[in-house]
């Protein structure tokens, strides 16, 4: 534009745009250069705006808190009238968190949305466009869904145990505090536990790409082993029920020492090294396939 242009507009009342305050912004990176924290910030606003994640942790906490106080209220009314065997393993903490067994399937099956609704999609490949790096991209969800199942496992164990203890106090039956040691560990644990199954779930997901056949691989490998373990012969059943990475983990939540299982910390470890068993195998297979 020539001065005697601007000049000309100048003098027919059209005054000159008012500087806007600089910004600082990142400069966005270029394609094929995109860092793990700009793959965080992706998949933190993917798993953030997912309209299931919502649903999925209030739905969860809602049915732990009211089975704590079902269970709490029947086991606490049942005490009375137990044997002194039945007393001798009543087990208050795994009373009021027996619903970490729906909250595993809920935020495995969350897990493995993550990854299951790009393939669905097809977003995978825009994302993959944009973070070449395969890797990156897997490991920036695993810490995406950390930051949001952790403190959700929290949530749900706290609050189940609270009002599960609640019940068993209200029936005078025995009940502990929340700075027991063995309530510190099964809250605790409980998080711990949740959050392994949500990797759980998004290592399935990945290998198999499907949120179907994720959902069914959940149930089968979370309750419906766990339910027919006792009834497979043996030294076979006896396997199972101890190693079985869930049930080996579940004992994270319980009071009762059974001495044909595994100990709670042990249980854990055996269902945190299935879990990095798991993800290991998906790197491998997200590296190697075609999106």
């Amino acid at each position: 534009m020539s001065g005697s242009t601007a000049d000309t507009r100048t003098a027919m009342g059209h005054e000159p745009a008012p500087d806007r305050p600089r910004t600082h912004r990142t400069p966005p990176a270029p394609a094929g250069r995109a860092t793990f924290r700009h793959a965080l910030r992706a998949e933190w606003i993917k798993i953030r705006t997912m309209r299931s994640t919502g649903y999925v942790i209030l739905g969860t906490l809602a049915f732990c808190m009211g089975l704590a106080s079902l269970n709490g209220t029947s086991a606490g009314g049942d005490y009375a009238t137990m044997t002194a065997a039945d007393r001798a393993t009543f087990d208050p903490l795994a009373t009021s968190l027996r619903g970490y067994l729906l909250a595993q399937i809920a935020l495995g099956l969350l897990g493995g949305l993550i990854i299951t609704s790009e393939y669905g999609a097809r977003t995978i490949v825009s994302t993959l466009t944009a973070v070449p790096h395969r890797a990156r991209v897997l490991a920036a969800k695993a810490a995406a869904l950390i930051a949001v199942a952790l403190p959700a496992g929290l949530l749900v164990s706290l609050s189940g145990f609270l009002v599960g203890q609640a019940a068993l106090a209200g029936a005078d039956a025995p009940h502990l505090g929340l700075s027991d040691p063995q309530a510190l560990r099964g809250v605790l644990g409980g998080g711990l536990y949740l959050t392994l199954a949500a990797l759980f779930g998004l290592a399935i997901g990945t290998v198999i790409r499907s949120t179907t056949a994720t959902a069914t691989t959940l149930f089968g490998a979370m309750l419906i082993v766990q339910a027919f373990a006792p009834a497979l012969p043996g030294a076979v059943g006896d396997g199972v029920s101890k190693y079985w990475p869930p049930i080996a983990g579940g004992q994270i939540i319980t009071g009762y020492r059974d001495p044909a299982l595994l100990a709670p910390w042990s249980g854990l470890a055996v269902m945190a090294g299935c879990v990095a068993a798991l993800l290991t195998a998906a790197f491998i297979v997200f590296r190697r396939r075609d999106a």
